[in-house]
């Protein structure tokens, strides 16, 4: 699935279209389509905690996104090894509008109750 980077991931201004292919049920992985050497792996944060934020009306509105809106949320991994070793971003979620194939990232409140380097390991033995 092709989406249109309307907020760019912070650091990858440049990247303005990518696709997004499924792993297994919890890992996606998303490729620019506008430099093949950047690749991001993300994950589905609601198989691993609770997870709610408000999505910014300004997002909202690049993203036509509406209460009957199909939208997912994924999280940036840093791989690691040993995987216990890797790090999820919980303060910059990447949102996809899949309706409409516009996608943006959008970084949280310093205050939110979620880190930028969480551990994976701190969520799989719950």
């Amino acid at each position: 699935m092709k989406f249109d980077m309307r907020v760019p991931i912070l650091g990858f201004e440049n990247v303005k279209q990518v696709t997004l292919e499924k792993i297994d049920d919890i890992f996606m992985k998303m490729q620019s389509l506008d430099d093949e050497h950047i690749s991001f792996t993300l994950i589905d944060p609601f198989v691993l905690r609770e997870y709610d934020f408000e999505v910014p009306d300004n997002t909202q509105e690049l993203l036509e996104i509406d209460k009957n809106s199909n939208i997912l949320i994924l999280n940036i991994v840093l791989i690691q090894s040993p995987i216990e070793d890797s790090v999820i971003n919980f303060i910059g979620p990447v949102v996809f509008n899949t309706d409409n194939s516009r996608a943006a990232q959008i970084v949280l409140q310093e205050s939110t109750k979620y880190g930028v380097a969480e551990k994976i390991s701190s969520f799989l033995n719950k």
